[in-house]
């Protein structure tokens, strides 16, 4: 029980981020649910108060029952509910005036998501082609005309794959969005990386130099003058200045191996070793030297205290100050303050003007030293600055206790190259075959989703156009009808027949009795394309009109 409680514990806020994380999730997915759910109840209602002959039940409360449940339930069972909506716009199939009704645009809607979904292209052929096979097994259960036909075979079949296309062309467009923003984030690093190594380079050569031409012709400095002090013909005053020479050529070996230090990219020293001394031990020393120095320490690091690195660039910081003092201000005091607030370590190193007259604005070799410590302080994600202060000199240096780790070797993740591991440029030649290539999957998809489909529209249109013609020349006005007289001759009343015959009259009024010997002609009542129309028959013997019917739409 206290291992799940120390657990509990531990991974309790997580915990409850990532369920308040889901809650949003499901809440956001809710809310977009219920507002498409509205919009297509909304035009179902509309639809159904301007159908002829509607039926409550059937045709709305049953709807929006399934519509309800089906568009939540989509983004785990996709293909189960688009089957589910294409049985809503099944029912139309059955209805004795038009097959068409509201729940096309649902089943439009699903397949638009269907296809911005991860489902398969081949799972989502599948499961149109079972959806088409079942509408047009309906027609021939049902046997009904020729517009309910032309509608399973155009319409449903447009309101699946046009959609589904679409969304097909838009999940592969954000899919390419997405991959060239990898693709950037990738290059920007990749120009971090080798800006880096430019500058590491660089300095390693700067301090390659350094260590190899000015460290040599000093220690040669200091050779020449240790063998000189040795002389006998030098007088005890020579011996003294050669000796100071000699203390001075040390000096500056010891600032430059300093300098060095900071240039090179030197594991050891950027894994921040602890320092052999420590900042008392540096300032007692430099007491025992004759320098009027006195160091305090205000408050105390917060646990776990300052890092390895942190602690030796304080230390470099009051070495370097405390040189300085020493060389531009001798026989001045000096103060340096440590204060540790709130995470960070301030270093502060102050000393009054030298006892021979003003302080210069810096050390005469340039502010070399200064650089270099400057450099060693912005490592460990800190700031320095150096200047006078009042008739003296301070310097004061801001660090982190803790080194983030964007300042620690291998920042973001990433390790230095090893021999034979895959360059920079292999890996963009990589990133930019797999860009080129979802390139190409968003243009064969934006062919499919639009050029495919615009033709076969173009198709449809034209054979809707052609049906449409036909329907609207073969109307016989109800009113002409009435006015029709059996026995009348038909070039009496020619003129009130259409230019054609209604060409798609069903084999059963066809097959309806006829007078003997007669000839029948067919004629629509309304030109509508969807709608159920009755048909008018004219029989004719020796060109008089013998019978006049109207035969229902629904036969």
């Amino acid at each position: 029980m206290r291992g799940r409680g120390g657990d509990s514990e531990a991974g309790g806020p997580a915990a409850v981020l990532g369920a308040r994380g889901r809650k949003a999730t499901a809440r956001g997915q809710a809310v977009r649910d219920t507002a498409l759910w509205g919009v297509l109840a909304a035009f179902a209602i509309v639809w159904f108060l301007g159908h002829p002959d509607p039926s409550v039940a059937l045709e709305l409360a049953l709807p929006l029952l399934v519509l309800a449940v089906a568009i939540p339930a989509r983004r785990r069972r996709p293909l189960a509910t688009l089957f589910a909506v294409d049985a809503l716009c099944a029912l139309g199939l059955a209805h004795p005036l038009t097959p068409a009704n509201a729940y096309v645009l649902a089943l439009a809607v699903l397949a638009g998501l269907l296809g911005a979904g991860p489902t398969t292209a081949r799972a989502a052929l599948t499961a149109f082609g079972g959806c088409l096979a079942f509408d047009l097994a309906l027609c021939a259960v049902l046997g009904v005309g020729a517009v309910w036909w032309y509608w399973t075979l155009t319409v449903l079949p447009l309101a699946l794959l046009l959609p589904w296309l679409f969304g097909r062309y838009w999940q592969a467009q954000l899919s390419l969005v997405h991959g060239g923003w990898q693709r950037a984030r990738l290059l920007e690093r990749q120009q971090r990386l080798v800006a880096e190594q430019a500058r590491l380079r660089e300095r390693n050569r700067i301090a390659a130099d350094m260590h190899d031409s000015l460290g040599h012709e000093l220690s040669l400095i200091a050779l020449r003058a240790g063998a000189l002090e040795l002389s006998p013909t030098l007088t005890g005053r020579d011996r003294e200045d050669l000796g100071e020479l000699r203390a001075a050529v040390a000096d500056a070996v010891g600032l430059l191996r300093d300098t060095v230090g900071v240039l090179r990219d030197d594991e050891g020293d950027r894994d921040g070793g602890p320092t052999a001394e420590s900042v008392e031990e540096l300032v007692d020393r430099a007491r025992d030297s004759g320098v009027r120095v006195e160091l305090r320490r205000e408050g105390s690091p917060a646990p776990p205290g300052p890092s390895p690195l942190v602690e030796r660039a304080v230390y470099r910081v009051v070495q370097e100050s405390l040189t300085n003092a020493a060389k531009h201000a001798p026989g001045a005091p000096v103060l340096a303050r440590i204060t540790h607030t709130d995470g960070r370590t301030e270093v502060r190193v102050t000393n009054s003007a030298p006892t021979a007259g003003e302080l210069t604005s810096g050390p005469e070799s340039g502010g070399r030293g200064l650089a270099g410590l400057r450099e060693r302080v912005r490592v460990v994600g800190g700031s320095l600055r150096a200047g006078p202060y009042g008739e003296g000199f301070e310097v004061v240096a801001t660090v982190p206790d803790q080194v983030g780790p964007d300042r620690q070797p291998g920042a973001d993740g990433e390790a230095a190259p090893e021999p034979g591991a895959e360059s920079a440029s292999d890996a963009g030649s990589e990133s930019v075959r797999q860009l080129t290539a979802a390139r190409r999957r968003t243009r064969v998809r934006f062919a499919a989703a639009f050029v495919l489909p615009v033709g076969f529209g173009l198709i449809s249109l034209v054979s809707a156009g052609y049906a449409t013609f036909q329907l609207a020349t073969s109307v016989l006005r109800p009113a002409d009808f009435a006015e029709l007289r059996l026995g009348s001759r038909r070039a009496e009343f020619a003129h009130v027949l259409p230019a054609r015959q209604f060409p798609y009259v069903s084999d059963a009024a066809k097959s309806r009795s006829r007078p003997a010997g007669s000839v029948c002609e067919f004629y629509r009542s309304n030109g509508g394309l969807l709608n159920q129309a009755d048909v008018y028959r004219l029989c004719y013997t020796d060109a008089r009109l013998v019978a006049k019917d109207v035969l229902p739409g629904s036969e």
